[in-house]
């Protein structure tokens, strides 16, 4: 089986105020597209970077392609990623997670022969009302999740959560994904200058010294 990575750059990155893909943690260290390239690269086979700017990221190395559903969100990106896969499964992260977890990344591909989505949750309040929230966008999807995300698209909705009862769905407990990374920084967003901030802080005196904030991610 291989394994896609389509990296999510098409967001307006409204709250940051700037592009975050091109931030850097130091000086002159790499930008955070490239630090998501470099871990993802060392569990998928294949990495596309999906941006609506196309020309802005091909200095990268890897494939860029325009969002197929620009006007759809991340569940747009989802599918997007999914057609240009031809029939692979796409491990699917945004462009702001720096810290991402290779030994978590390694585990979900390892369960995706036998589900249609691998998805990470954490405990807390979700719009589902179960206790758990879905980390979406750092997940892995399969071929079968296109027919169900195509007809949402088309009826207009975009919460990516909704098609998840059409498909074989295996969530990863939150429990598990702190034996691979018991911080759970894999999780953390670099999607505001508060967050950026601490995400600097990180990376100038260790993860041991600050506790992220995952509490989004359910989309």
């Amino acid at each position: 089986m291989n394994l896609v990575a389509a990296i999510l750059a098409g967001g307006k990155s409204s709250r940051m105020g700037t592009d975050k893909a091109m931030i850097r943690l130091e000086p002159d260290g790499p930008t955070l597209i490239e630090l998501v390239l470099d871990r993802v690269g060392a569990v998928a086979d294949q990495s596309i970077i999906i941006a609506n700017d196309r020309p802005r990221y091909r200095s990268f190395g890897v494939s860029v392609a325009s969002d197929h559903y620009a006007d759809a969100a991340a569940l747009g990106g989802i599918a997007t990623a999914l057609e240009l896969a031809s029939g692979d499964p796409c491990l699917v992260v945004p462009c702001d997670l720096p810290f991402l977890s290779i030994d978590l990344l390694s585990h979900l591909r390892s369960l995706a022969s036998n589900a249609d989505v691998v998805i990470p949750t954490v405990r807390g309040e979700s719009r589902q009302g179960s206790g758990v929230i879905y980390q979406t966008l750092h997940a892995i999807y399969g071929s079968d999740c296109l027919p169900s995300i195509r007809a949402q698209l088309a009826s207009g909705q975009r919460q990516i959560v909704r098609f998840f009862d059409q498909v074989r769905v295996s969530a990863v407990p939150e429990q598990v994904a702190r034996g691979f990374d018991p911080e759970l920084w894999t999780f953390f967003n670099v999607n505001t200058p508060e967050a950026l901030s601490r995400a600097r802080s990180w990376a100038k005196k260790g993860r041991e010294d600050t506790t992220p904030d995952i509490s989004s991610g359910m989309l």
